[in-house]
């Protein structure tokens, strides 16, 4: 019983001893660590003036980056730096593992032109090069920190596979050699979507706080479109907001700085986009911004994450973000919001202001050219739904013409008696409407209802990427391009170039004809000044459109002849007198002069 007594007191001698040794020398000190990382993380909240980022993302620099003097082939700058691949069904090229930027990527469904053998859409490039484009990821110490982070100059070590493919991301390793050790995993989806997980493991004996970044960077001004439908340049959905930045208003001094829980930060083309994409439940600061280069102009935008990442002794931090970079397909790109729950990353396509009018718009029409395989069917069909649609009112309207077509005697007449006096010529002609119950409004009725129509189609040519290089029939092998035809080289059988605005092909001619024919079933304007309008508008349009994309004329064109087919079948109807060859007969020489024709009256 003694025995047991002395046995049961060292037992809870040991298990004392064994308690205060846990506390002093293991206990204590792990609780002092994550006091300090605490410490740490409230002194560093935000530290880092964002807008400053430009290039090394140790201390900000408020001077120009170093970058190559002189601009070199890109084949020559690739060569100088270690390189693993990227092979997959959509994207060849390379990654840099100085820096381990995404910088040589060349989009494989995308060609620069419709001739065979184009060469693939080149998307990124590297720094130094005349089309430089790229995008990285990594770390920004905190204020009073002095912690060696992986730069742009930084060679990082594969791990394993060397070559990047949808099945096999690729690992890529560095250590500081002060007790952090830097990994980062690279994969990609079958399309555009690069994931990025980026670990550090802490050994210093200290805790670190360091905050993710990521930046999208451009050098020198791109060749742009133009047009003033589309954005072409620094992007972003940040807050509530999708401002957009373009190069001339950056280059000016025009910055975006702005906070937000979710979002993305990039630059945009016509057709491609480079996008940086954050954890969407972190807050971080957006930046949209010039920067000056040593030698060229600079294009930026970037995010940092609001607060650090505190990685306390012993233990490993992680984050991670998605690069996209790639073709602007929509349903990718729908897709891609959905799945990460990308805030606004549809936006990346530019809807415009009409967007409830825009994407109805494409939806109708892509569905339709899936099941007839040709977008420029597609567009003839979509315009036949359209004069569906709006039937009764176009027949509304065209009785009314009709209505006014008849009066044309008595407006004659009328003109006859008080022609020089325009008050009371005025006041017998509305007296003559009401009492005919004719509105003379209703006959713009057609054109008014076709307006919105006519601009999401144009919007949805011009913007999306599915109708580059949509081929129609014959000659029309891309339907977002203008018809590549002219009337002033005999349609290329003269071996002469031709300035834009005398690219008159057949399309914009028919559509001309069309718009003419429809005019001259329409009353004539009393007023002369009005019919000479009138009479040069169809050579006006012709001109014009000649030099929209083809897709748009031809729904224009086909549009116009199924209103002449309506509008004439109306008429007849309503007993109007009227011979469409007398019309069209009468009325060319005014048409070929740009003149009214004056006809008397019956």
């Amino acid at each position: 019983m003694q025995h047991d007594s002395k046995n049961f007191i060292l037992a809870i001698a040991l298990s004392i001893g064994i308690i205060v040794i846990w506390q002093m020398f293991i206990a204590k000190p792990r609780i002092e660590r994550e006091r300090q990382a605490i410490e740490l993380a409230e002194k560093t909240q935000n530290p880092v003036d964002s807008s400053k980022i430009t290039g090394v993302p140790q201390a900000p620099q408020s001077g120009p980056v170093a970058v190559p003097t002189t601009v070199l082939p890109t084949e020559l700058v690739i060569a100088k730096t270690p390189r693993i691949e990227i092979s997959t069904a959509k994207l060849d090229g390379t990654i840099n593992l100085a820096g381990a930027r995404l910088d040589d990527l060349h989009l494989k469904d995308y060609h620069e032109t419709i001739k065979k053998g184009s060469p693939e859409i080149t998307l990124l490039a590297p720094s130094g090069t005349k089309h430089a484009f790229f995008a990285e990821q990594g770390w920004q110490p905190a204020a009073g920190q002095s912690i060696k982070v992986p730069g742009e100059k930084t060679i990082w070590n594969v791990a394993g596979n060397k070559t990047l493919t949808e099945s096999s991301p690729v690992t890529l390793t560095w250590d500081n050699g002060e007790g952090l050790a830097f990994k980062r995993t690279i994969s990609i989806d079958d399309h555009y979507m690069f994931n990025i997980t980026q670990e550090v493991t802490n050994t210093s004996g200290k805790p670190v706080a360091l905050f993710p970044y990521a930046r999208v960077q451009r050098q020198e001004t791109p060749k742009l479109i133009g047009v003033f439908v589309i954005h072409e340049g620094l992007i972003g959905a940040l807050g509530d907001d999708v401002p957009e930045l373009g190069y001339s208003d950056a280059k000016e001094g025009e910055k975006i700085s702005q906070s937000s829980t979710g979002g993305w930060i990039g630059i945009t083309d016509k057709y491609w986009a480079v996008a940086a994409i954050p954890d969407q439940t972190q807050e971080f600061d957006g930046v949209l911004r010039y920067i000056p280069l040593a030698n060229r102009d600079g294009y930026q935008t970037h995010y940092v994450l609001k607060k650090p990442i505190t990685i306390a002794d012993g233990q490993t931090g992680k984050y991670e973000n998605q690069v996209f970079a790639g073709a602007k397909v929509v349903n990718t790109i729908n897709s891609y919001e959905d799945k990460y729950k990308i805030k606004k990353f549809s936006n990346l396509v530019d809807w415009g202001w009409f967007y409830f009018i825009t994407k109805p718009m494409f939806w109708l029409l892509q569905a339709i050219q899936g099941i007839v395989g040709n977008f420029g069917i597609a567009i003839l069909l979509i315009t036949v739904i359209v004069k569906a649609a709006f039937f009764p009112l176009a027949n509304k309207s065209y009785k009314s013409m009709a209505q006014m077509k008849m009066l044309q005697p008595e407006m004659a007449r009328l003109k006859e008696l008080h022609g020089d006096d325009r008050a009371e010529m005025q006041k017998k002609t509305m007296e003559l409407y009401k009492k005919e119950k004719v509105s003379p409004m209703a006959g713009c009725l057609p054109m008014l209802l076709q307006i919105p129509v006519f601009f999401s189609l144009y919007k949805v040519l011009f913007v999306t990427i599915e109708m580059r290089h949509a081929p129609f029939v014959l000659w029309i092998k891309d339907l977002s391009a203008p018809d590549p035809t002219s009337v002033f080289n005999l349609f290329g059988l003269l071996p002469i170039s031709l300035p834009a605005f005398l690219m008159i092909g057949v399309l914009p001619l028919i559509m001309g004809i069309t718009m003419w024919i429809q005019m001259k079933l329409n009353p004539a304007p009393t007023d002369p000044i009005q019919a000479q309008m009138f009479n040069i508008m169809p050579i006006a349009f012709t001109f014009l459109l000649g030099t929209f994309p083809a897709g748009l004329v031809l729904y224009w064109a086909w549009n116009n002849f199924l209103s002449i087919i309506q509008q004439y079948t109306i008429m007849k109807k309503q007993g109007v007198d009227i011979t469409l060859m007398d019309n069209i007969r009468d009325g060319l020489p005014g048409f070929l002069s740009g003149r009214g024709q004056k006809k008397d009256s019956k």
